[in-house]
């Protein structure tokens, strides 16, 4: 019998269809990985099996967690299966952990909840919780706060209080997304550790196909709420039958064709930057320490080039990026812009600061949800001492908007009117519009689905033909900066440990650290050699 059956479920919000007769099955130990582009309804799914669908929806079919239907259970029945039966680690840690509460506190809840156990017991359950899942309490006691943590040990914190009561069936949903190559791989080691020892089933809702393929028994294929492919992972990889997922796939190894470097005139130069931080006083007459985010770096961008810069989460990439775009100042070298200091006279050189924009990881958060399309990408023109006005005005908007693959009309609409991809659009047409001559991307496709990201990175590619396009890509997504960037910088503990043409650093690295991420880095197999069957080892 297996651990959860999903049997024709179909499911409405109000009048609005968002499943359509899903059905598939988790065996105990078993690891099926449901994937997708956003709206496929894959999260939907998951939060179906635990009861969290928002007010307004209905649903038929059976939810069978053993011998229960979930479907026919009481909002009280529910809460004693969640945490206890079910567990569910959520994508984004810190929203899903409570900022007032230490981490034992909130791996004890759990237990407490459940009255599996008295308080000293919940926390001695915790610690060992914890130190499973590699948070030992000599290093880590259970006094910390989530904001003591990184981003990949809030995530373990949220693993520990997920898998306290050794639940029957655990949920991840996009557990790794917002997560560096090294801490995504050590957490998916974890997560496939956990579910051999337990024998617990793992549920993994994710759009990334290289960790689909290297970590789950079977894949499940969702598209427009319906399964449209599911089976065996090496087998479905090697003889994929429906044309969504072949696009899922193509899009996953999608290449980017850049146009050739036209100049070798050095835009930007990084001259023997530091960049260093006051750290609290250690005693009440103590003098305050110092700690080095930044360690002499250089380096330079030529007009025309596209530089990546790789590094796992504290390795100085934001730092690095804020003191390039005049927002810091740093304690030694020099930073200049077509030889023009960024920084001047202790403020940012507005001369130099109009010729760099930066793209965000989320447009969303960085737009005012209040101002139409039109506003929002002239906010640049403040750096302009005469702006377009009038029809000039207009007719700019218009032609960056165009340039971006949106049209004109888009300008009068507000944010919320458009997808993730187009949202992206929008804010790579914001920092285009005053066509300045370096663009910051950082982490700026990390977010997005891999079909919507291959769009992304082909707009790039035309805008190099177009512009003459100059930029620095920041991204932990160690393939889309292989297929972007001519040049390559790795980043480790505030120093670049490797540069190089990106493809001799991907093939040929000479640092450790630069052979740790790629080792890191999940990958695709290659699916020209029809005569192997077998898919590569599972995590473990």
């Amino acid at each position: 019998m297996s651990l959860l059956s999903v049997q024709k479920l179909s499911m409405g919000i109000h009048d609005h269809p968002v499943l359509h007769d899903v059905t598939f099955e988790v065996a105990k130990g078993e690891i099926v990985a449901i994937t997708g582009e956003s709206g496929s309804g894959k999260s939907m799914t998951a939060f179906s099996v635990m009861g969290l669908t928002p007010g307004g929806a209905h649903a038929t079919g059976r939810i069978m967690l053993k011998d229960t239907d979930l479907l026919t259970q009481t909002e009280a029945q529910m809460c004693a299966l969640r945490g206890n039966a079910i567990g569910m680690v959520f994508q984004e840690p810190m929203t899903a952990l409570n900022p007032v509460k230490t981490i034992g506190d909130q791996v004890a809840e759990t237990i407490l909840i459940h009255g599996a156990g008295t308080r000293a017991e919940a926390m001695q359950i915790a610690a060992d919780t914890l130190t499973r899942v590699g948070l030992p309490q000599d290093r880590f006691p259970l006094g910390r706060f989530p904001h003591e943590l990184s981003g990949g040990q809030r995530q373990r914190v949220v693993i520990a209080m997920a898998i306290a009561l050794r639940p029957a069936l655990l949920i991840a949903d996009e557990p790794t997304t917002a997560l560096d190559v090294t801490t995504q791989a050590q957490i998916l080691q974890l997560l496939a550790k956990l579910a051999r020892e337990d024998d617990m089933g793992l549920l993994m809702i994710t759009h990334d196909l290289a960790v689909v393929s290297e970590m789950a028994d079977r894949i499940v294929v969702m598209q427009h709420g319906r399964i449209v492919e599911q089976g065996d992972t090496a087998h479905l990889l090697r003889n994929m039958q429906h044309p969504y997922t072949k696009l899922l796939f193509a899009a996953s190894t999608h290449q980017v064709d850049l146009p050739s470097l036209t100049s070798d005139a050095p835009l930007l130069r990084v001259d023997s930057v530091s960049r260093d931080y006051r750290t609290p006083r250690k005693s009440v007459f103590g003098a305050p320490g110092t700690f080095r985010a930044v360690n002499n770096v250089s380096f330079d961008i030529k007009k025309g080039e596209r530089l990546g810069l790789v590094g796992e989460s504290g390795c100085g990439k934001s730092t690095l990026t804020r003191a390039i775009l005049g927002l810091e100042d740093v304690q030694s070298g020099s930073i200049t812009l077509n030889g023009a200091p960024v920084f001047s006279a202790g403020r940012a050189n507005l001369a130099v600061r109009r010729n760099m924009q930066v793209v965000f990881q989320d447009p969303y958060g960085s737009f005012n949800p209040r101002h139409r399309v039109s506003r929002l990408i002239t906010e640049p023109f403040f750096l302009l001492d005469n702006p377009p006005k009038g029809q000039a005005r207009t007719d700019l908007i218009a032609e960056t908007l165009e340039a971006v693959g949106l049209s004109a009309a888009d300008a009068d609409k507000y944010p919320h009117q458009f997808s993730g991809g187009q949202r992206q659009r929008i804010a790579i047409a914001r920092a285009l519009i005053i066509r300045p001559e370096l663009i910051v991307f950082d982490e700026a496709v990390s977010a997005l689905d891999v079909s919507v990201r291959a769009q992304i990175l082909d707009l790039l590619a035309d805008l190099c033909r177009q512009y003459d396009l100059t930029y620095l890509f920041i991204s932990h997504d160690l393939s889309v900066v292989r297929t972007v960037t001519d040049r390559v910088l790795v980043m480790q503990s505030g120093q670049i440990v490797e540069h190089g043409p990106t493809e001799q650093v991907f093939s040929d690295p000479q640092h450790p650290y630069t052979q740790t991420l790629l080792a890191a880095a999940p990958t695709l197999p290659d699916l020209t050699d029809k005569a192997s069957t077998h898919a590569q080892p599972p995590l473990v």
